[in-house]
């Protein structure tokens, strides 16, 4: 190409998955699955098995057993779920209908009244009462099988819980469809485990309900040698590069770990987009589509260095205008769409929860650019703006 045309002048990083580990955060979702099952606090099916100081052995055999291996985790990424929460809370919610069903012989008049309305921890706490004493199992392998036929998407993963909670329950309408209580729940649990005693009540505004957990902040599994990273930012902006972070994690999960391993002072603030960004954005207008990813909003926000304003980033026309100078580096099926909606070059890592494994996938959907490693960033950018 003739220098000058689609040189790279910007370049959007996510972070899970790119530069940091997602292994923290599906921990912190497979020990938030067992909590809310086992837990006194909410279902209480074995407290016994219950406590705050896991070992990561620990850890190791419970993800292995929430999430089948990981093969849960990796269906719903494959559906385009990029945010943790909604994870935790089909596999939770999947989990809840499996267990009412069980007793809906004797509970019936009480499961219409549970699955009707809003399911905060009282409500949960009440279904461990009629639990209790009873000859009920989990099956976590069992979703794989009756997700079958659900369409590949959040929302379509939310229809399909509901129907299955209508259907194996034999009532008219549930809450399960959409973000209520029990999604809050997941989520405070969630953040009681990633940030721990410390920041919960920073991340999530109401304190913890066990408290006891030290949090993952400063306990990240880092995708390549830190100071390499380091390395990349600065050539990066040495060769007149902007650099920005356009990532499915709340502000707190961002730059504390950012700082922590000295990589916050490479970025201006204004061109760190979050999941905070975002809810704010859908507070703000409720009857949008939701704006995460695979929605553009977060990197088209970044891009702008938050100059633009939330509708204006809605009603962004897309493509964006030379869309090819801005480079999006992700590890997920999220990031590519978003990137190809907004015309923007895309560049693949193989370092997501699927691993080398996702090159097949990134090849089907016609990736140029498919790497092992974030650092490879850093001499195709130099490459592609020599040419």
């Amino acid at each position: 190409m003739e220098k000058g045309i689609d040189m790279i002048k910007t370049v959007l990083f996510d972070v899970d998955g790119v530069l940091l580990s997602e292994e923290r955060y599906f921990d912190a979702s497979a020990l938030t699955v067992w909590e809310i099952l086992n837990s006194s606090n909410y279902l209480g099916l074995a407290p016994e098995k219950h406590k705050t100081d896991f070992t990561d052995e620990e850890i190791d055999h419970i993800r292995a057993k929430v999430f089948e291996q990981d093969r849960v985790l990796e269906y719903l990424k494959s559906c385009g779920l990029n945010a943790n929460w909604d994870m935790i809370y089909l596999t939770v919610g999947y989990q809840l209908i499996r267990l009412l069903e069980q007793v809906k012989e004797t509970e019936k008049l009480n499961i219409e009244k549970w699955v009707t309305n809003e399911m905060d921890r009282s409500v949960l706490q009440e279904i461990a009462t009629a639990l209790t004493g009873k000859n009920i199992a989990l099956d976590f392998a069992a979703l794989l099988t009756d997700f079958e036929l659900a369409e590949a998407s959040k929302a379509g993963l939310f229809a399909h819980l509901d129907r299955l909670a209508q259907e194996r329950l034999g009532v008219h309408a549930t809450v399960f469809g959409k973000k209520g209580e029990l999604w809050s729940t997941c989520e405070h649990v969630s953040q009681e485990w990633y940030v721990g005693d410390r920041y919960v009540l920073a991340s999530t505004g109401r304190p913890s309900v066990q408290t006891g957990k030290k949090g993952f902040l400063t306990d990240e599994k880092i995708l390549a040698d830190s100071q390499e990273i380091s390395t990349l930012f600065t050539t990066l902006k040495e060769n007149g590069v902007t650099i920005g972070i356009g990532t499915g994690r709340p502000e707190l999960e961002t730059i504390e770990p950012f700082k922590y391993l000295n990589w916050l002072e490479h970025f201006d603030v204004k061109n760190i987009v979050t999941a905070d960004d975002v809810l704010a954005a859908e507070r703000e207008f409720p009857e949008a589509p939701a704006l995460a990813k695979p929605h553009p909003y977060t990197y088209v926000l970044a891009l702008s260095s938050k100059k633009k304003t939330a509708t204006e980033c809605i009603k962004e026309a897309m493509p964006v205008p030379n869309g090819k100078e801005t480079m999006i580096v992700g590890d997920s099926l999220a990031d590519l769409l978003a990137a190809q909606e907004m015309g923007c070059t895309f560049v693949a890592v193989l370092t997501g929860l699927s691993g080398k494994d996702a090159r097949s996938e990134f090849e089907k959907r016609k990736v140029e650019y498919i790497l092992d490693s974030v650092l490879d960033v850093k001499e195709l950018v130099l490459s592609l703006n020599k040419e």
